[in-house]
């Protein structure tokens, strides 16, 4: 729980905060629980929902993209060239702004979709496919170096 706040704030006194904040909820709201699903899933979804306020409250500015012109959407990139190793990914997340490093969190490791996405932050579906293409484009920019 702690590394999905941690990856969307990006900032470890914030993630911690979002943390205790969502263990909060969650305990308060225990009864809500109806165990549609595990415990756990529940609970990300708090913490997950409590780090995107929290980026809300940063005044993140999101950008309302309708037609994209200059990012094509089955981008060729040589991605077998460059050297992975995870420390370095984290850290080129890191670098992200926060719109970009949250989309790409949010499909690439939480396994939401643009829909799901779009509807949880408040932005068109176009726009959450518009800073996954380019928070994409930008990470493997900063691996490359």
């Amino acid at each position: 729980m702690y590394n999905v706040a941690v990856r969307i704030v990006n900032h470890v006194g914030e993630a911690e905060d979002v943390l205790q904040d969502a263990f909060l909820d969650a305990f308060q709201k225990i009864h809500d629980f109806r165990q549609t699903s595990t415990f756990g899933a529940w609970l990300k979804q708090i913490v997950i929902n409590r780090a995107l306020n929290q980026l809300r409250n940063r005044k993140v500015q999101w950008i309302d993209i309708e037609e994209i012109s200059d990012v094509p959407e089955d981008e060729i990139c040589d991605e077998d060239k460059i050297n992975y190793d995870v420390q370095r990914v984290h850290c080129a997340i890191q670098q992200l702004p926060d719109g970009f490093r949250t989309v790409l969190c949010l499909y690439l490791l939480e396994g939401y979709d643009h829909e799901e996405i779009a509807e949880v932050l408040g932005i068109a579906e176009s726009t959450s496919r518009t800073q996954y293409i380019r928070a994409k484009k930008r990470l493997l920019e900063i691996l490359k170096q």
